[in-house]
């Protein structure tokens, strides 16, 4: 008999599947310009305007790749630059009308990927998953959710 795999390989096999269904319908739906990473720098602006100092720390990676990153999504027009109001070299970065538009799309078809799941064990068991979920994840993390960063 074949023990039951852990929950981290269950937990990154559903999250490649869900994130590539993710960019495969965004690809069908016209976003042929959005990559992975994208989606740490949208859910970080989401809040309110963020720098790439900000992002290097919730990415992991250096000031340098996430300056690198959000030169690529100001290019592409899913973030712009928003005046500092304090330090001169701190460029913080916004949601554009086109990054919103992105991030709704992104819901609905998570909304549309879940949908799936729940043929498969019902609408309350999608439910009841990510209620559990967020209740670990609340309670190893002094009662909040921790941000969304990569697992690179």
């Amino acid at each position: 008999m074949t023990p039951d795999p852990y929950l981290a390989r269950l937990f990154a096999m559903a999250y490649r599947q869900l994130i590539e269904g993710l960019h495969e319908r965004l690809r069908e739906e016209g976003w042929t310009d959005v990559r992975p990473a994208f989606g740490f720098v949208l859910l970080a602006a989401q809040a309110g305007p963020t720098t790439a100092t900000e992002l290097a720390e919730l990415m992991g990676t250096t000031k340098q790749a996430a300056s690198k990153l959000v030169a690529t999504m100001v290019e592409t027009g899913y973030v712009a630059h928003k005046r500092s109001a304090g330090d001169g070299r701190e460029r913080p970065v916004e949601l554009t009308a086109r990054g919103r538009r992105l991030l709704t799309a992104v819901e609905r078809i998570y909304d549309e990927l879940e949908s799936g799941w729940a043929d498969v064990i019902g609408a309350a068991g999608v439910q009841r998953l990510k209620r559990d979920l967020a209740r670990v994840l609340r309670a190893t993390s002094g009662g909040e959710l921790p941000p969304v960063r990569p697992t690179w």
